[in-house]
């Protein structure tokens, strides 16, 4: 069951994913969510748990993490993923969200609140 929330902002309004029938393992899962999301709210700004995604996701010698950010990129959708990532230990991986967070779109956020005004925000 889908629970999405469309949330108004001072910008372009932003879809909140509460909730997702399964976790995002590939990139066809995170196309069908993208595309489920503009169909039921018209938004292109999405904000996503990091529960959500697979562990593969942020593993990135999968190449996972980039094949569905280039989905996003085509279907111009900006996504903002959200959850704790001052645990990162790898590298790689902190460098990848750094960048992210330099762009403008994915951004990979400590809260709903900060996703929602920045994603809000964005060209």
């Amino acid at each position: 069951m889908n629970n999405i929330e469309q949330l108004q902002t001072a910008g372009a309004p932003v879809a909140l994913v509460h909730s997702w029938p399964s976790i995002i393992d590939d990139e066809q899962m995170a196309l069908d969510l993208m595309m489920t999301v503009r169909y039921e709210t018209g938004c292109d700004r999405i904000i996503l748990p990091k529960e959500r995604f697979s562990e593969r996701f942020f593993d990135l010698s999968t190449r996972l993490a980039g094949a569905i950010l280039q989905k996003a990129v085509n279907y111009q959708v900006k996504l903002a993923i959200v959850g704790d990532f001052s645990q990162v230990t790898s590298k790689s991986l902190r460098d990848f969200i750094y960048e992210c967070n330099e762009g403008r779109q994915c951004l990979f956020l400590p809260s709903e609140e900060e996703a929602a005004e920045r994603l809000g925000r964005l060209p």
